[in-house]
């Protein structure tokens, strides 16, 4: 099945950061054999309301392909880092 998951990352991480965390969830799809077809780095954009006290976040959108129990081991991962402000995951056609 093809998925995208949309995250917003908190936008005071350090740029090292922000790489560590992507690359976490494209390590995550692969170990479970599925395969990242895209990942797009909107950057900082503005929120339509406030997430912990903050107006803007780091978007980004990784495609990818993968049995279902992959999805709900990156939604785990997403709610366990501090630095994730939103995780959305929904099927692509």
């Amino acid at each position: 099945m093809k998925y995208e998951m949309l995250y917003v990352l908190d936008p005071a991480m350090s740029d090292e950061a922000k790489e560590a965390e992507i690359a976490k969830y494209e390590n995550a799809v692969k170990n479970m054999n599925g395969t990242v077809v895209s990942v797009d780095k909107w950057g900082v954009k503005k929120l339509a309301y406030p997430i912990r006290y903050k107006s803007e976040g780091y978007y980004v959108v990784m495609a990818f392909e993968s049995e279902g129990t992959v999805c709900a081991e990156l939604t785990r991962l997403a709610n366990i880092s501090s630095d994730v402000m939103r995780v959305m995951i929904t099927k692509a056609n």
